[in-house]
């Protein structure tokens, strides 16, 4: 990984060399405020996409993988999970092979009674964590009436291992947290060389637990910020571990929490992780060849 990282840093310098001349800005021969059309699939054979949806002030990642399958970590906000669904289905997909909710606050799991209502679902994957909450309570229903299963997300546990794709749980580590924020699943997924990971929202409690049980197995390329960029999460320690290429910071323009805060994003500087957010930048997509990673963004910064 780390040879891999010093050819994409490479290849990053090469490019914004050759874009700032061109006067564009260019990454990994996208540009940065230009993107294929919402209906337009990313995807060709041999790649993953990553898509870091915009649903405002919450979460939602839609991945789509090798052979027609995908996957779906979090939905937003109850009203984001129409939009969602539509997105998904403008990329050709009726199918959620697995669907992730990685803890049970509003803003991540608010639209996902609508996605498992309105797809076929394959695996679902859930913490051992509850709330009282009717948007909680409404997704357990839509889940039973469907005849579906719930499968326990947990750090060690697998969700797929073929070929050149691997996807696993690196959290939650263990339980009884105080804050529902660190029984958050925490994603891997490795393809190829390109390594992603998707922290949920959770906080430095989780992420000391997952740098104590994987101490030598973070480093990633690309980064889905835990908890929007607050400063309860990004502790210095577990950012340099992961020390990504690319931190996605996924937040809704002008939130009343001040997210993303200046200690996280000036740890991820630090750290020299390239820093996208949804509130400037829309939609993200990364594209992963297993070893070259190419970006598109909705909007530009």
């Amino acid at each position: 990984m780390k040879k891999n990282k010093k050819l994409i840093n490479a290849l990053i310098t090469l490019v914004i060399f050759a874009a700032v001349t061109a006067g564009g800005y260019f990454f990994g021969g996208a540009a940065i405020g230009e993107r294929q059309s919402a209906d337009e699939n990313l995807q060709t054979d041999g790649t993953v996409v990553v898509n870091f949806l915009d649903v405002g002030q919450g979460d939602s990642e839609f991945i789509q993988l090798p052979e027609g399958k995908c996957m779906l970590i979090d939905a937003g906000i109850s009203e984001s999970g129409e939009v969602i669904a539509a997105k998904i289905r403008s990329l050709g997909y009726e199918k959620i092979d697995y669907l992730v909710a990685t803890h049970p606050h509003a803003d991540h799991i608010g639209g996902m009674r609508e996605i498992v209502e309105g797809f076929d679902i394959g695996e679902i994957f859930m913490p051992k964590a509850s709330t009282d909450t009717k948007t909680f309570e409404n997704l357990l229903q839509a889940i039973s009436d469907k005849g579906l299963g719930i499968t326990t997300a947990k750090a060690g546990r697998v969700i797929v291992n073929e070929d050149d794709l691997k996807i696993e749980f690196l959290a939650p580590v263990g339980g009884g947290y105080d804050d529902l924020n660190n029984y958050s699943a925490v994603v891997k997924l490795k393809y190829g060389q390109n390594v992603f990971l998707f922290m949920g929202d959770a906080e430095k409690e989780s992420e000391n637990e997952i740098l104590k049980k994987y101490p030598y197995a973070l480093d990633a390329d690309v980064l889905k910020v835990g908890h929007h960029g607050s400063d309860t999460a990004s502790g210095e320690k577990f950012i340099f571990a992961v020390s990504p290429q690319i931190a996605v910071i996924e937040v809704g323009d002008g939130n009343s929490y001040g997210h993303p805060h200046k200690q996280a994003l000036d740890t991820l500087k630090a750290a020299g992780a390239r820093i996208l957010r949804t509130d400037k930048n829309g939609d993200v997509s990364i594209v992963s060849d297993k070893s070259r990673l190419t970006l598109y963004c909705e909007k530009g910064q």
